[in-house]
């Protein structure tokens, strides 16, 4: 026997690339290398639940206390907004200036790198501090990114302990868990602060000619303690130090505030001194069915960049354990109302059994097909495959999260196609009567080396569909980044280790085949179709076909009648069109805002009315309000930055589903459910509300987003009322808001100067005093080093006199003549008016916008077609009445409106990254298709050849857009993704099917005969190919997101497969039959 690595050195690269590893003792190494750093790597890689898209953003905080709306918008929002502009990778600017305050939000670019953005920020705002207007504070800077996500929500809740002591022991809890090394920012979210509260009594001060200035100067001096220096003294140093800090409540109260008819006034004889908790800002209530809501304090803890967060999470927990009966009382629960790590954890061994299940399917698949031995030989390729795409997903820094399972999921169909191929033709060489005289090694090289090249350009044909689906951008790009990825190493490992590793593997499992070959005396010529019932029915529709022009012209016009009808189930509505579908959940929000003006009490009470409805579903475990603070924030809160929803006026109720297993209903059917009640009951009270679902993709601002610009506010505020007016008559449309706040006034306290000249008193006097009365200020920090958190001296009015004007202005002032100048009321210093109070002005990328926000519920839940109804309505408004030039309001989908002079709408939110996800993907596709079509023409040499193969891919639609209908799933982001990833595999079919066409053209049979044995032959390796796609998508049919792209996976694979094996062999015959005259003889 000769040797194998000289086999016939024209073999190609495969046959000597099977050559040098058939009989090699580097084979089996490469095998258990290849495991090894495949297990290495699932150890070593952090397990998340979502992909971490990298997306800074910079919250930028001016203050300018007393100016308008108006002016902050002009002093600070506008410059700052230029400025911020000029930064490299900004791609949105978003402002919101206020009375007194400006946001500023600068979003980058996805990808773009924090620690960057930070820094030049910092320095473009640095070298400009000398144009900040006096009286503007200097730019507070907070960056965010999906690493403040908090992964972990603890929940405290007692009905014994009130909100004051479980938020101290909250603080605690918070110190110890700190001490972990993964932990990064923790959040105490409700319970009541300790705090000592000093509540003056403006008629006593008055009679002792006191003043609250005087309170708070006296408070100041008497909580001093200062390091003096040192003294030598008898040969020894001496420390001095100066006064001490206040210790107790006993103490403030007998501080001498002044003197009056020669005797010492004590604080206590004018105020009420109070150590306690602090007067409630919000409440946090926890709630589950059947039992009373009881006080509770949250504690978020989010995770380091990197971190594992299943074992963060199990760390945390540990370290909870131990706190049980030695820190935490038994009266009071502590309840996991967040944890990704779980979630995390769950969905990469559900995706990790799943994959498991798909291997042994794909192994069932090749047993029944070609025995067991070749079966194994198939296998043995899987595991290594994947252990390198692993390794490969650890090198690029991904984690394992469920969009990196489900890339090496989708992987598991098409990496066998280079083993099955090879493996097939193996078989089929070593039962030819031709390899009864060879060596099985001589077999195996021949084999591997004949489909070598149509199996190379097959599978940069595959890589060529998969890998442009890398370069879509905006937040989908990242997200579905690992698909392409993953996909494409995948296939470049499986041709490897199909050319190495399943040569060598068949040579010593398939020896005894090919000794039974040995012993058949040529009865048994698989190099020819095999003779059963659906082969004669192939030849028996070929024939006519290839015979008759007019039944080739009816057997397309019948493809093409199909390729119509399924697209006609997109155009009339039977399949409809949405980026991604709705997710299955373990949580979801209710997002209530009451009417301006609301009491913290009022806001509570609502959103207890609220919970009362949620309690009620049986799928809800457990819920918990947040009135006047905003919920540990999850990635769709920190885009919309929900954590800064602060206000007596706001509440979140966050609701906890059971897990996805252990109830029937998927969490949007819930929500969909509650919506209409707790609307009800939002509308009774006046208030807005919106049912925040966790987005299965990238979160925008809502789903629903018109952005209304135009010249003036008036016209823009007429404009986003008419469309808050559509949106509100357009069915389906629900959580209708706007970016604009009620009308209301306030009351304006104006300095009389005169009266406050005469009287000597300056108007900063007149101002503090009002603040310190109605507001309170903190005076210094209560000295109490064992308390986690900082105590503050509070210096107040009562709240009961806080709460009437005409008593705020019993505050006296005292002349600046002196001590013994005269006392005069607030009431005799101030005038009052009611004004209007400033509406927020918001502003996007410089330019001047009002927000109307929705979302979709009922029949067709995408926004495609809510949107396609309102731009009807929309065309029918007259631009004039806005102060347009023209009768048409302009209307922007991709890009702002250069010119704002002119009333616009542009659509945002879910919409914008639609379109931006199917235009990058339709241009991907066309990307596709034309090195698909390069790579063909340099392996044909024809123009034409390559075409005849490119034929097949509309052909999947057939299968696809009817599967979705049948299966009543949105066409998604995903199912594009599944037909680009099957034209790919549709293409490798045909190659190898011309390919063997020009091969049996070689070996001198007629046109008509080559095309019908190829069809005929080669539809083995094609059905296994395409079984094997349909078994390993069919695990991932169940998941919401990634359904479409199973189906169009599967369904696409069987149309085109059933098709294309009569079509490709027919185009083909069609274009080369004058080319190839009939011989003489076959």
């Amino acid at each position: 026997m000769k040797n194998p690595a000289d086999f016939n050195n024209h073999s190609g690269f495969a046959g000597r690339l099977a050559a040098a590893f058939v009989d090699s003792k580097l084979t089996p190494v490469i095998i258990i290398t290849s495991l090894l750093l495949g297990t290495l790597a699932v150890l070593m890689l952090p397990r998340e639940e979502e992909p971490q898209i990298k997306v800074p953003m910079i919250d930028v905080m001016v203050s300018m206390p007393g100016a308008s709306a108006g002016e902050i918008e002009e002093r600070v929002s506008i410059p700052m907004e230029k400025l911020l502009y000029e930064l490299p990778g900004v791609e949105y600017i978003y402002s919101t200036s206020m009375p007194g305050e400006s946001l500023l939000i600068a979003r980058f670019y996805v990808g773009e790198n924090l620690e960057d953005a930070i820094v030049n920020l910092n320095r473009k705002l640095e070298t400009n501090f000398d144009r900040i207007p006096h009286g503007v504070s200097r730019p507070l800077i907070k960056p965010h990114t999906i690493d403040d996500v908090p992964i972990l929500a603890l929940t405290l809740h007692s009905s014994k302990y009130d909100h004051f002591f479980l938020r101290r022991l909250a603080a605690q809890i918070d110190d110890a868990l700190k001490n972990i090394p993964e932990v990064a920012e923790t959040r105490l979210i409700g319970g009541t602060r300790r705090e000592v509260r000093v509540q003056f009594d403006p008629l006593l001060l008055a009679a002792r000619n006191l003043t609250a200035a005087d309170l708070a100067a006296r408070l100041r001096q008497a909580n001093r303690q200062t390091y003096s220096g040192t003294l030598q003294s008898m040969n020894h140093e001496v420390i001095l130090q100066s006064g001490t800090f206040l210790a107790t409540a006993e103490e403030i109260g007998r501080i001498v505030v002044g003197v009056y008819d020669s005797r010492p006034v004590y604080l206590e004889e004018v105020a009420a001194v109070s150590d306690g908790p602090e007067e409630p800002a919000n409440y946090v209530l926890f709630g589950r069915q059947g039992a009373q809501e009881e006080a509770a304090v949250t504690l978020s803890l989010a995770k380091r960049p990197g971190a594992n967060a299943v074992q963060v999470v199990d760390t945390v927990q540990a370290k909870l354990q131990s706190l049980q009966g030695r820190l935490i009382p038994a009266d009071v629960r502590v309840t996991v109302t967040r944890d990704y790590g779980r979630t995390a954890a769950e969905k990469s061994n559900e995706l990790l059994l799943h994959m498991g299940i798909a291997v042994f399917g794909v192994a069932l698949l090749i047993l029944f097909f070609l025995g067991w031995r070749e079966s194994f030989v198939v296998m043995l390729a899987i595991p290594s495959t994947l252990a390198l795409t692993l390794m490969v997903f650890y090198l690029y820094g991904y984690t394992l999260n469920r969009i990196t399972l489900f890339a090496l999921i989708f992987s598991i169909g098409i990496l066998v196609d280079d083993a099955i191929v090879v493996v097939e033709n193996i078989v089929r060489h070593l039962r030819l009567p031709s390899g009864r005289d060879r060596s099985v090694v001589d077999t195996a090289v021949e084999a591997v080396s004949e489909v070598g090249n149509p199996t190379i350009l097959a599978t940069w044909a595959v890589i060529a569909a998969i890998l442009p689906m890398a370069f879509v951008g905006g937040l989908m790009g990242p997200y579905m980044r690992p698909i392409p990825v993953g996909s494409s190493a995948a296939m470049l490992f499986s041709l490897i280790i199909a050319f190495t590793v399943t040569p060598w593997a068949a040579v010593r499992l398939l020896k005894s085949r090919h000794r039974a070959s040995a012993a058949d005396n040529g009865e048994n010529h698989l190099d020819q179709a095999p003779d059963d019932f659906f082969t004669r029915l192939y030849h028996r529709v070929m024939d006519p076909l290839l015979a008759h022009g007019s039944m080739r012209l009816l057997f397309f016009l019948i493809i093409t009648a199909l390729l119509f009808g399924s697209f006609s189930l997109v155009y009339f509505g039977a399949v409809k069109v949405k980026m991604l579908p709705f997710d299955n959940k373990s949580e979801f929000q209710i997002i209530l805002n009451m009417p301006e003006g609301s009491t913290l009490e009022h806001t509570t009470r609502v959103a207890r009315e609220m919970a009362a409805v949620v309690a009620d579903e049986p799928e809800v475990v457990n819920y918990q309000i947040y009135a006047g603070t905003a919920s540990p924030f999850n990635f769709n809160g920190l885009v919309r930055h929900y954590f800064l929803r602060t206000g007596p006026n706001v509440a979140d109720i966050q609701v906890n589903l059971l897990p996805k297993h252990e109830r029937s209903r998927q969490s949007h059917a819930v929500a969909k459910r509650i919506r209409p009640e707790v609307a009800a009951i939002a509308e009774k009270y006046g208030a807005t509300l919106a049912v925040a679902e966790v987005p299965p993709g990238p979160p925008v601002l809502q789903t629903l987003v018109a952005e209304i610009y135009g010249p003036t506010d008036r016209d823009r505020v007429a404009l986003a009322a008419e469309v808050k007016r559509i949106f509100s008559s357009t069915p389906g449309v629900v959580d209708i808001d706007w970016y604009r706040e009620e009308d209301r006034t306030k009351t304006v306290i104006t300095v009389d100067k005169e009266k406050a000249a005469l009287n000597h008193i300056s108007e900063e006097e007149v101002t503090e005093a009002v603040r310190m009365a109605v507001q309170g200020i903190s005076i210094d920090l209560f000295h109490q080093p064992r308390d986690k958190e900082e105590i503050n001296i509070i210096l107040a009015l009562p709240r009961e006199q806080r709460a009437h004007l005409e008593k705020v202005l019993n505050v006296a002032l005292r002349s600046s003549l002196g001590r013994t100048g005269p006392m005069v009321p607030l009431r005799e210093l101030v005038r009052m008016r009611e004004v209007p109070v400033d509406q927020p002005v918001y502003r996007k990328n410089l330019k001047p916008v009002i927000y109307v926000t929705g979302d979709v519920a009922g029949k067709a839940e995408s926004p495609v077609y809510a949107i396609l109804e309102m731009n009807e309505k929309i065309r029918r408004l007259d631009g004039r009445n806005f102060n347009s030039t023209s009768p048409a309001i302009e209307v922007y989908n991709l890009k702002q409106p250069f010119n704002d002079l002119e009333p616009a709408i542009k659509w945002d939110g879910e919409w914008h990254i639609t379109l931006e996800v199917f235009r990058d993907l339709g241009l991907a596709f066309c990307v596709v298709m034309v090195l698909i079509y390069m790579l063909m023409v340099g392996w044909f040499k024809d123009y034409v050849t390559p075409l005849v193969v490119m034929a097949a891919i509309p052909f999947s639609l057939i299968g696809i857009l009817p599967a979705h209908w049948g299966f009543n799933a949105f066409f998604t982001a995903t199912s594009m993704i599944g037909f680009m990833a099957g034209a790919g595999i549709v293409v490798r079919n045909s190659i190898i099917l011309v390919d063997f066409i020009e091969l049996r053209l070689s070996h001198g049979l007629s046109l008509d005969k080559a095309v019908v044995e190829a069809g005929a032959i080669r539809f083995r390796p094609m059905l296994l190919t395409a079984l094997a796609v349909v078994v390993g998508a069919s695990v991932i049919l169940a998941d919401p997101i990634f359904q479409g792209l199973a189906i169009a996976l599967m369904f696409g694979e069987i149309a085109s497969l059933l098709i294309s094996r009569m079509a490709v062999p027919v185009l083909y015959f069609m274009v080369k039959r004058h080319s190839h005259p009939q011989p003489a003889a076959s």
